[in-house]
């Protein structure tokens, strides 16, 4: 059994985990769901290590925000497991909380599979070790916590500003870490460079524009994905797809 306790002033938010959680092949109790940090801490300082196995919290809240409440819960209960809910406008937080050894995030709007490895992985880690956790082990999973994040982030921007001239640097400024290790952790994590991952977005992209608007020029499709340059577009585009974006949007008619 993975007993949890979510914080949230959402109640929405609150009651879809609940939802998810419980059509899940996992066995979870939900023993306490919260609106403010400090309802969810007045509980959770009564509980000992055995009480409680997950703590779900989102960052913004009133009373006690979530970074009061982890500092709390940390200070009671230095291996419980934490994962905190966040958007991606919400990066920076999601910053600081790396800083208090979280185990995950989980990005709102939430992801069932996500929140399924989460999960399983808590209780995982529950059969394998009853004692607590070492803190080398806490401060790795913090830390994969977080590289799942920056990917994510990562890939978000890209999603959303694939038509823009990509520069590695404001990409990594945005993201608020270091460029050349932003683009290993890519690598690392998705199996892909930064820019082939730019490439399959923009082609897939053009491959929409050349169906939905068959009277867009070839150049105005190439500027809307990114490329000022038409004849390089044609290249990539042949490259990738074995054929011309005109010979693509002939067979697809």
């Amino acid at each position: 059994m993975i007993r949890v306790m979510i914080a949230d002033d959402e109640e929405v938010i609150r009651r879809g985990l609940e939802k998810i959680t419980s059509r899940m092949d996992l066995e979870v109790q939900v023993i306490g769901s919260y609106g403010n940090g400090l309802e969810a801490w007045n509980h959770l300082r009564e509980l000992s290590q055995d009480d409680i196995d997950l703590l779900i919290t989102d960052i913004k809240m009133p009373r006690m925000d979530g970074f009061k409440l982890i500092e709390e819960a940390r200070g009671h209960l230095k291996q419980l497991p934490i994962a905190v809910l966040s958007g991606f406008s919400e990066f920076e937080y999601a910053r600081r909380a790396m800083r208090h050894g979280v185990l995950d995030y989980l990005l709102k709007p939430i992801e069932k599979a996500q929140l399924y490895d989460l999960l399983k992985s808590v209780a995982e880690n529950k059969k394998l070790r009853p004692a607590a956790a070492e803190p080398e082990e806490a401060s790795h999973q913090a830390g994969e916590g977080g590289e799942h994040y920056v990917v994510e982030q990562t890939k978000s921007i890209l999603e959303r500003e694939y038509g823009q001239n990509f520069e590695l640097e404001r990409l990594a400024e945005t993201v608020g870490m270091n460029a050349s290790y932003i683009s290993r952790l890519f690598k690392y994590k998705t199996g892909q460079t930064i820019t082939d991952y730019l490439i399959g977005i923009r082609i897939a992209k053009a491959k929409e524009l050349l169906i939905g608007q068959p009277d867009l020029k070839n150049y105005e499709i190439a500027e809307r994905v990114g490329y000022s340059d038409p004849v390089y577009f044609n290249k990539l585009f042949k490259k990738m797809c074995g054929m011309t974006p005109k010979d693509y949007k002939s067979r697809c008619r």
